[in-house]
């Protein structure tokens, strides 16, 4: 029984010692991997405010907690798991699978920046949570949905970073890495939905300085705002179009890629700032590609979302007429029942 016992306890040292020997790879593995991903975490944080935009600022802290919960469970209980098993045993996908992430972020961007040059604007309307719990929970339906694929780009820039690990370290650097993440961006989106509160909080002080430090916080978020998403776009384009550069050398097209290391070179060679200068070229040409990639892509999917989204406006037209009558017919209920 003692001998069990001790052989037991052996055991479990050297699992102890094998699992102090993996943090530093763990650690190492995960900086490395979220270094990669910062171009879609990037933009993560710059969309999830949207979503929470003309809430009631009691709201908000509530739905950016929903949509952190929903986040994090999609990418440990969906996406690592589904992730680890194509890396065990259809390695070859991934560079597929990546490319097909990086052009959907070039797709996103120059959607963006499309939008942006042609003055288009959303339909304005009142906010989702004004119109009710249940719009409310649509809402961050919608959010969890948008994160999920951000994240699985996420995850899987990550994983191929990592793919000469193990499994089990691989495993546990993408677990260090959507936690970590998660909590980032979330967190970044919490202060800075929060920021125009606290300065209207700090603008009805009586210090005059607390005044003026709130009403620039007030005064300065759109434009904080508008930063991130601008930035945001930018990561996008410049991640989505260096992942197709890379993409495209693996698969055997050298060309995209030699054109941008001869257009890199000469800044290479400059003095002190040399590095940083060809590492811009790389980013700026990476992004060019990005845009140019995503506007084909935008050729080619607008027209079949618009034949989508026009069957279904079509196809939900009855049922919508049906719901409004149904409505109409029972005034009383939908006055006195609180849900609604």
């Amino acid at each position: 029984m003692s001998g069990g016992l001790v052989a037991l306890l052996d055991d479990v040292a050297a699992l102890v010692r094998i699992a102090a020997a993996s943090v530093d790879d763990v650690a190492a593995g995960a900086a490395k991997a979220g270094a990669k991903a910062a171009g879609v975490v990037i933009d993560d944080a710059a969309v999830t405010p949207q979503y929470v935009s003309g809430a009631d600022p009691s709201r908000e802290l509530p739905m950016i907690k929903r949509i952190f919960w929903g986040s994090l469970r999609n990418k440990l209980l969906i996406i690592l798991p589904a992730l680890l098993l194509v890396s065990a045993f259809v390695p070859g996908a991934i560079p597929f699978i990546l490319m097909l992430g990086g052009t959907y972020l070039c797709y996103e961007g120059a959607e963006k920046v499309w939008h942006k040059f042609r003055g288009h604007h959303a339909d304005e309307e009142a906010p989702a949570v004004e119109r009710g719990p249940e719009a409310e929970a649509k809402v961050t339906k919608g959010a969890i949905t948008t994160d999920f694929i951000l994240s699985c780009e996420i995850m899987v820039i990550s994983l191929n970073e990592v793919t000469d690990e193990s499994l089990l370290v691989r495993a546990l650097i993408l677990a260090v890495v959507a936690v970590l993440i998660t909590v980032l961006v979330y967190g970044a989106v919490a202060l800075i939905v929060k920021m125009d509160d606290f300065g209207l909080h700090l603008a009805s002080k009586d210090s005059a300085g607390s005044q003026r430090f709130g009403e620039l916080l007030v005064r300065g978020m759109p434009s904080v705002l508008a930063a991130i998403t601008l930035v945001g776009t930018i990561a996008m384009l410049w991640v989505g179009g260096h992942i197709m550069l890379q993409g495209a050398y693996d698969l055997g097209w050298h060309v995209p890629y030699d054109l941008v290391h001869v257009l890199e070179a000469p800044f290479a060679g400059i003095p002190v700032a040399g590095g940083f200068l060809a590492w811009l070229v790389n980013t700026l040409c990476s992004a060019v590609l990005g845009l140019a990639w995503g506007l084909v892509v935008m050729a080619i999917v607008g027209p079949l979302l618009k034949v989508l989204s026009f069957g279904k406006k079509t196809g939900g037209h009855g049922a919508d007429d049906v719901r409004t009558e149904v409505a109409g017919s029972h005034p009383a209920k939908h006055t006195s029942d609180p849900a609604s």
